[in-house]
């Protein structure tokens, strides 16, 4: 595929695309879930040897395949690294799977920068050198991870002004950002967080220089729809959603409900998948939960 061939996939492919990008602090529960017990590893790049291993489990799997699943995120390692002898990014383009690459570098402690409620995403600093490396292996877009705690509108302003301006640096290095300002879905003021995201990323977006088009990443709304005019604005390529926690069967039915939104899930992707499973067994399991969240998706 080339980039006009990608961004094409990604604007109007019927399928979803899998987040296959846990990093440090997430990989040990990812790989728990997995069936892999933390005494597997004795060093970190041993746990990293793991989780590409499963990965590449996942990306060479015959249920894993363009046709339902349009792009998958990766985590730098695992851009770095190679599935039967290619890199990465090339075996997922093979397989007609556009590459994306999770490029923030976490979090900054709640409360940072005098904004409550809000936690704001680190600095990158060798950002552009990341993006040319990506670009350079044949990645199409990037994601950058914030998260909403509560609805203080000072800090949602702040987490959407960040993200674009990061959104900006990307577009700039050649590749399409997917921002990715999570609300927490176990906020208690998680509706009135959404109605406050919604009116800051239009604005934003609006305001936003230039035409080229971003992505985004959003938490399931607390109501079905509220995000149509993000899904139909002039400046978005695709809304994607990200499970947030849900189980795949709720999160399935949840994203059902949001047309136009197609899922970007981790967890609800990878629950059911076990490092003992013969590959019969791997194949099966993770078949079905790409034809659930294909399901939902397109409906």
């Amino acid at each position: 595929m080339n980039i006009a061939e990608m961004t094409a996939k990604i604007a109007a492919g019927q399928g979803f695309i899998a987040a296959l990008d846990q990093s440090g602090g997430s990989t040990p529960k990812a790989l728990a879930g997995y069936g892999v017990s933390e005494d597997a590893w004795d060093s970190e790049e041993a746990m990293f040897g793991l989780i590409h291993d499963m990965r590449s489990r996942i990306i060479r799997s015959s249920a894993f395949h363009g046709d339902k699943v349009i792009g998958a995120i990766l985590f730098e390692r695992t851009m770095d690294g190679h599935v039967d002898g290619k890199p990465t990014p090339t075996a997922l383009i093979e397989k007609g799977v556009v590459p994306f690459i999770k490029i923030d570098k976490g979090l900054e402690d709640e409360g940072f920068g005098g904004f409550g409620g809000v936690q704001l995403m680190k600095p990158m600093p060798e950002l552009d050198a990341l993006l040319a490396k990506s670009k350079a292996l044949g990645v199409f877009g990037t994601k950058e991870r914030s998260v909403i705690n509560l609805a203080n509108r000072d800090g949602i302003a702040a987490i959407v002004k960040q993200q674009i301006e990061i959104g900006l640096q990307v577009l700039a290095g050649g590749l399409v950002p997917m921002l990715e300002p999570e609300i927490n879905i176990k906020s208690p003021e998680r509706a009135e967080a959404d109605a406050i995201l919604l009116d800051e990323m239009t604005k934003a977006l609006d305001a936003m220089p230039g035409t080229d088009k971003v992505m985004l990443k959003l938490s399931l709304p607390v109501k079905a729809g509220h995000f149509d005019a993000l899904v139909n604005h002039p400046r978005v390529l695709r809304v994607v959603a990200l499970s947030g926690g849900f189980k795949r069967p709720e999160a399935c039915v949840e994203l059902a409900k949001n047309t136009g939104i197609i899922a970007s899930f981790s967890r609800a992707l990878l629950e059911d998948l076990r490092h003992p499973m013969s590959d019969a067994e791997f194949d099966a399991s993770l078949g079905t939960a790409i034809a659930d969240i294909h399901a939902a998706s397109v409906a």
